[in-house]
């Protein structure tokens, strides 16, 4: 007998439906959060059949468990954890500890792709071209590999998993994959994706509202509150607001804290670990501890929401040969224009600001990091040129 311990996440659950194509009836599966896994491995040592092959998968141990596990494997017992997250890179020290974060292709690795390799090369699972793309999507998505390919279906396959419970998703994807030639998503699929994706676009416009800015240890921190849609509002607040070094997404029911980045010099698994949690370096998570509380909700609940920078311009536009004006709440207008071909400067209330930037972008974000401000629309733009000519 087989036992698959597993996350509860589109990764995880595709290391579930692995292991049933690979065991069927032979193997116990079960979805775990981040808290709940370490009781599952306590009552599995002192319940379950010593003979029981344990499989950790996408999810690490804690320390009592991780001495536990080892004393079950160096009496005899048979456990093989796979995870793909740095924070879990101390299990390589054990023979039953395989983590992974990227294979010697350099290419980003998930839980999903790790255990098909375990399986197809232990012969406990027969390869196909269908099963080797649902996996690829898998693992694409995980690592938000997809975004830079532009692969809608991954990010698709993601959306039908919240869709339906994991029952149902498991059942689908095991009769697809066993009985299809490739991967595709019927009719029915299809339609309720694309209803689905209007309904996420209309929630992201509405929290884009809400988000506010803080600075947390030398970083710039986006915040709102969303139970919804975490991974596709932390991606699209994060290109909205670039000038922000991640986003963190307060979910106060679930008493949890999704933390997102679009850039590759940040590493929000190091933010989450503060707060006592972990994941990938551009999509983390963690509880949301006293000291979480206090430093996202407590001193940052009176804040004002960023304003958005007019959408629909024609004249006041970012690098405009004319300037670009930002506003703040405070009433301060801000020229941003090129001095030359290496250089930006900043014009505050008709007064140039000391600073200059060697590009566009690296003014703007002074501008949104210090003054909050915002692209002001065509009318304020033209109604400040007209002032100008006049002076």
């Amino acid at each position: 007998m087989y036992k698959l311990l597993s996350h509860n996440d589109l990764d995880g659950v595709g290391c579930g439906i692995l292991a049933k194509l690979a065991f069927d009836k032979q193997v116990n599966v079960r979805y775990n959060s981040i808290g709940s896994l370490n009781r599952e491995v306590e009552w599995f040592l002192e319940n379950d059949n010593k003979d029981t092959f344990l499989f950790i998968t996408d999810l690490s141990v804690n320390e009592d468990n991780e001495k536990r596990l080892d004393e079950f494997y160096q009496s005899g017992g048979k456990v093989q954890l796979l995870d793909h997250h740095k924070t879990a890179l101390s299990f390589n020290d054990y023979e039953w500890g395989h983590v992974l974060v990227e294979d010697n292709e350099g290419k980003q690795t998930s839980a999903t792709s790790l255990l098909y390799e375990y399986l197809v090369t232990n012969q406990l699972i027969k390869p196909s071209s269908t099963i080797t793309e649902f996996v690829e999507l898998v693992r694409q998505y995980d690592t938000w590999e997809w975004e830079r390919n532009d692969n809608l279906k991954a990010k698709r396959l993601n959306t039908l998993f919240f869709l339906v419970s994991i029952d149902e998703f498991e059942e689908n994807m095991i009769e697809r994959l066993n009985k299809s030639e490739e991967f595709n998503f019927d009719d029915f699929e299809q339609k309720i994706l694309e209803m689905e994706e209007k309904k996420i676009e209309r929630y992201i416009r509405r929290k884009r509202r809400e988000l506010v800015q803080t600075e947390v240890d030398g970083q710039f921190a986006g915040i709102v509150y969303a139970e919804s849609y975490h991974s596709e509002l932390g991606n699209e607040l994060g290109k909205e607001y670039p000038h922000l070094d991640y986003i963190v997404i307060l979910n106060i029911g679930g008493k949890r804290m999704g933390f997102r980045t679009i850039h590759d010099d940040v590493d929000v698994s190091e933010v989450a670990g503060v707060y006592g949690g972990g994941g990938h370096e551009k999509a983390s998570g963690s509880i949301m501890n006293d000291q979480a509380y206090k430093r996202f909700v407590t001193e940052t609940f009176r804040l004002n929401p960023l304003k958005e920078d007019a959408k629909r311009n024609r004249f006041n536009l970012k690098r405009s040969t004319f300037g670009s004006l930002y506003k703040n709440r405070t009433g301060d207008i801000f020229l941003l224009y090129q001095v030359n071909d290496k250089e930006w400067s900043i014009e505050k209330n008709n007064n140039n600001m000391e600073h200059t930037y060697t590009s566009y972008e690296e003014a703007e974000k002074f501008l949104k990091r210090n003054y909050q401000a915002w692209l002001e629309r065509d009318e304020a733009f033209v109604n400040y040129l007209m002032d100008q000519v006049k002076k």
